[in-house]
């Protein structure tokens, strides 16, 4: 079992658009492998492979007790209808800010033997998969926040 440490904010490839993978292979495998063993606690939703050190376009999530992961990953449909809960970031422990999201999500991607996903939701798991994403395209949630949430956000990364 190999649970990998979690890079934070300041971390260079957190802000370093992943690349597409290429070839579905031992190396996705244990890639893959580390990602759900990492994600698989308490409190953690999903995990993206930058989050690691890896710059590879490949997620992890584990939502209500479901684990899995997606490959080379599209968001297709995100819907209008919004929500706005408080999100946080592995990548930014301590700190939880109201970040609007889509309410309902679709991602598109593939498994690790390269067979196309799909992984759908509402609520949770729609934060969860555009939080990913987002991961994936060198954004973090703070990137999301506006207004006073941005504002309360940025004062506390500062006085930590």
């Amino acid at each position: 079992m190999t649970i990998r440490p979690i890079r934070e904010l300041g971390d260079p490839v957190l802000r370093t658009p992943a690349d597409e993978v290429r070839a579905f292979d031992r190396e996705l495998a244990a890639l893959v492998r580390d990602l759900v063993e990492t994600v698989d606690h308490p409190g953690r939703a999903g995990l993206a492979a930058p989050q690691i050190g890896v710059g590879a376009r490949v997620f992890s999530y584990n939502i209500d007790g479901v684990i899995g992961h997606v490959v080379n990953p599209r968001l297709t449909e995100v819907s209008e209808e919004t929500q706005d809960g408080d999100e946080g970031c592995l990548s930014v422990p301590g700190l939880w800010a109201p970040t609007v999201r889509g309410m309902h999500a679709v991602v598109e991607g593939f498994d690790v033997h390269g067979e196309p996903v799909r992984v759908e939701g509402s609520g949770l798991m729609a934060r969860c998969l555009q939080h990913e994403v987002d991961h994936l395209d060198g954004k973090v949630f703070l990137d999301r926040l506006t207004g006073e949430a941005r504002k309360a956000a940025l004062r506390a990364l500062r006085d930590r």
